[in-house]
């Protein structure tokens, strides 16, 4: 069976260059800090075109650390797409701030500032964007509200890392850098993915970026005094040896990527059921998934039916995400609102299928023709 991101393969190219430099952490016994993550560090910084790179455990941590250093209070309102993993939304909840869920566009499935403007209260303090799937949100126009109402942004970039953001009269930005902090996740499966946990927060104010490491270090800016209460969240010397190699390689993935979201444009929008991804104007798209829609005219339990039919085939396909955020039960203390219709239209008519960056020409026909095949053998 196919698999949704083959890492095996990707793995095959790295192994000489990955483990050559994990013997050399082995042989150091610097595991946590050291060399290699301050290596790492200042790669991602260069590539982002970005100040400061707080490497930490994971990406749900880089969210709450940024929440933390941003200072948010109990009670605050913080502005989230309920399309989206539950992520974005669990640290805001964690920290006993109020999760603000709000719709999302139709054709690109992020958030834009007529959703944001929805939602706006005089208690907003905060707005996270998700770049979902691989490409920006349009940023200029949330920006220019954030600064309008005093209001942070905080870039959950986790699936679109390498994108290139063009909305401010064409200068070129890394998706990430645009708000005030940016988060992201190296989970294995992301375009720039570890071999465990780990993520970063970005910025470019230096007091912010002070702070962040404070918070991320038990709130100590030197050993054993304590200025708050902060969290214990790192990146291993393990970890930063793959994230290395792997970001000397970031583009050409991203490219390849692209290759493969090409063809699946090329067949799928022949299907008169499907609707191709939508891209936005202003963003580069680096397809963290390939996610497609079935039109909203096709019976009831057709994605159901696809699923079984390319599983059947040995073809994997994954729904994200199935439930909108204000829908969880979780979010129910929350949540007093009504509808929101596009999210909740998408979490019925989404699918993804294999996305990475070692997907070949055979691959990519045998996915097509399996979803091209089941909705010949529906009409």
């Amino acid at each position: 069976m196919l698999q949704m991101v083959d890492l095996k393969t990707q793995y095959q190219e790295l192994k000489p260059e990955i483990e050559q430099e994990l013997q050399e952490v082995l042989d150091s016994c610097m595991f946590i800090g050291g060399p290699k993550v301050n290596q790492f560090r200042e790669g991602l910084e260069q590539y982002l075109g970005v100040k400061h790179v707080i490497p930490c455990a994971n990406g749900t941590d880089a969210l709450q650390i940024a929440m933390m250093a941003l200072g948010l209070k109990p009670g605050d309102e913080v502005i989230v797409p309920a399309f989206t993993f539950i992520a974005t939304a669990e640290v805001i909840g964690l920290l006993g701030l109020k999760p603000v869920m709000c719709d999302v566009n139709p054709d690109t499935m992020n958030v834009s500032i007529k959703e944001i403007e929805a939602v706006l209260t005089p208690n907003t303090k905060a707005i996270v964007p998700v770049h979902l799937f691989g490409q920006c949100s349009d940023m200029a126009p949330i920006m220019e509200l954030a600064e309008k109402h005093g209001l942070y942004v905080i870039e959950d970039n986790a699936q679109a890392i390498g994108a290139d953001y063009t909305g401010f009269a064409g200068k070129k930005v890394k998706a990430g850098t645009i708000g005030h902090i940016g988060c992201t996740s190296f989970f294995p499966s992301k375009n720039l993915g570890c071999y465990g946990d780990g993520g970063a927060v970005m910025t470019n104010d230096d007091e912010l970026a002070a702070k962040c490491r404070v918070v991320a270090n038990h709130g100590q800016s030197r050993q054993y005094y304590h200025d708050e209460i902060g969290v214990n969240s790192r990146l291993d010397a393990f970890q930063a040896v793959v994230l290395n190699a792997k970001l000397k390689r970031l583009d050409k993935y991203n490219e390849a990527r692209n290759m493969a979201a090409d063809y699946y444009d090329r067949e799928f929008s022949k299907i008169p059921a499907l609707k191709v991804p939508g891209r936005e104007p202003n963003s580069t798209h680096v397809f963290h998934q390939y996610t497609t829609q079935i039109k909203t005219d096709n019976p009831s339990g057709t994605r159901e039916k696809l699923k079984t039919w390319l599983n059947e085939r040995g073809i994997p396909m994954m729904i994200y995400y199935p439930v909108p955020l204000h829908k969880q039960k979780a979010f129910a203390p929350f949540w007093s609102g009504g509808s929101l219709p596009v999210t909740e239209a998408l979490c019925e008519s989404v699918f993804s299928i294999p996305m990475h960056s070692e997907l070949d020409e055979d691959t990519l026909a045998q996915i097509t023709d399996g979803v091209t095949s089941f909705f010949k053998n529906l009409s």
